[in-house]
């Protein structure tokens, strides 16, 4: 009976024994293991997704306080997945790594909120965009021009003597668009501002000068006058007893639109050309969105006066000679009053509208010789193929 009694005794120590002594390699094993590997992530495992929202939902739920939230939660856990590998060459030119579902590729001037839901911040949203280069010497002729125009049309300031916080005067200020830059032309503002990604909210967009008066005109009619007629390109009528440069702008006051004019003898080559036909002039030119998005393309980066444009117009919509005209019942007046040409500076004793004027000619000439010189390599590449 003694015997027994020492043997199991005997047992149970050294099982205790080989217990502390498994335990005691245990840790240490465990230790020289943990040190001898970097630590590990969860964004470092290669756990299905489906695994990962789960967990995401769970500490989501653990942590959140309201129904939405304001910033994310778990930035920077490690939680998020790997970015996947994405090409799509339909999407537009420097967004092909993007999923074509977050791209947003088209902009507007619509002035939003700093608060509230996005999706609430615009009551109304203009269709149609109005543009002016402006000097603040002329804000009383801007102010009638603007109040033609309802709140269907944003209204965009390209100041160009650098006088904004004056405009505050007047209530529509403070809803309009205002862009400065000091000596600089309307179609210098245009290449910059106006690309057709960023107006493509806008059915039409007017492209006009500071000195026009607008007694005689209604833009409500105007749009549905140029929608009835179908003109893509088109601009009001002009007085004739003021600014007129070709016979194609002078309003006639026994329609509602004209296309077509007769010009001096031996000016008309051809009765559906410039200066005939498929002309309007840049000091009011009104374009739909489609028009412009080509027209943009054609305004040359460094010529900023817009020489010679009028004529090229016609290469942005086809048949030209019915899709561009002038609106002869909702008209307006050229006050030619000198503002921006007097921006210029005296060389060579000339005054300074005079450098701005031979700028211009000179403008004119180097567009023709861009436009011809494109024409004749393009066709020249078709022959060559």
């Amino acid at each position: 009976m003694g015997t027994s009694h020492r043997s199991g005794v005997f047992k149970k120590s050294n099982d205790g024994a080989r217990l502390i002594i498994t335990t005691i390699f245990g840790m240490v094993f465990g230790y020289f293991i943990g040190v001898s590997f970097p630590s590990v992530s969860l964004s470092k495992i290669n756990l299905p997704s489906t695994l990962i929202s789960s967990f995401d939902m769970a500490f989501n739920d653990d942590h959140r306080s309201s129904a939405s939230r304001s910033f994310p939660e778990n930035l920077g856990s490690g939680s998020t997945p790997a970015t996947p590998k994405i090409y799509v060459p339909t999407n537009p030119r420097g967004a092909e790594s993007l999923p074509p579902g977050i791209v947003v590729s088209e902009s507007d001037f619509y002035l939003r909120r700093l608060w509230g839901e996005p999706s609430e911040d615009l009551k109304r949203k203009p269709k149609y965009l109005v543009t002016f280069t402006v000097g603040l010497d002329q804000k009383n002729n801007i102010n009638a021009a603007v109040k033609k125009f309802s709140e269907d049309f944003q209204i965009l300031l390209f100041h160009y003597d650098g006088r904004t916080s004056e405009w505050d005067q007047f209530e529509w200020s403070q809803r309009a668009i205002h862009v400065s830059a000091r000596k600089q032309t309307k179609w210098w503002y245009a290449k910059r501002f106006l690309h057709p990604d960023v107006v493509a909210a806008y059915d039409y967009i007017f492209i006009w000068d500071e000195d026009l008066g607008v007694e005689h005109f209604n833009a409500e009619k105007y749009i549905e006058l140029v929608k009835k007629h179908g003109l893509e390109i088109s601009q009001p009528g002009l007085e004739p007893n003021n600014g007129l440069t070709w016979q194609m702008t002078k309003r006639r006051g026994d329609r509602e639109v004209h296309k077509d004019t007769e010009e001096k003898p031996g000016w008309c080559s051809d009765p559906h050309l410039p200066p005939c036909a498929a002309l309007v002039e840049i000091m009011a030119p009104v374009f739909s969105r489609e028009a412009w998005r080509c027209v943009w393309h054609m305004i040359q980066n460094d010529l900023v006066h817009g020489w010679g444009l009028d004529f090229a117009l016609r290469r942005c919509v086809d048949p030209a000679h019915e899709k561009i005209g002038v609106v002869d019942s909702q008209w307006i007046v050229h006050q030619v009053i000198p503002s921006l040409g007097n921006q210029g500076e005296a060389e060579n004793g000339k005054a300074p509208w005079k450098g701005v004027r031979d700028r211009c000619k000179h403008e004119w000439a180097l567009f023709q010789d861009r436009l011809a010189n494109a024409d004749k390599s393009y066709f020249s590449q078709l022959q060559n193929p």
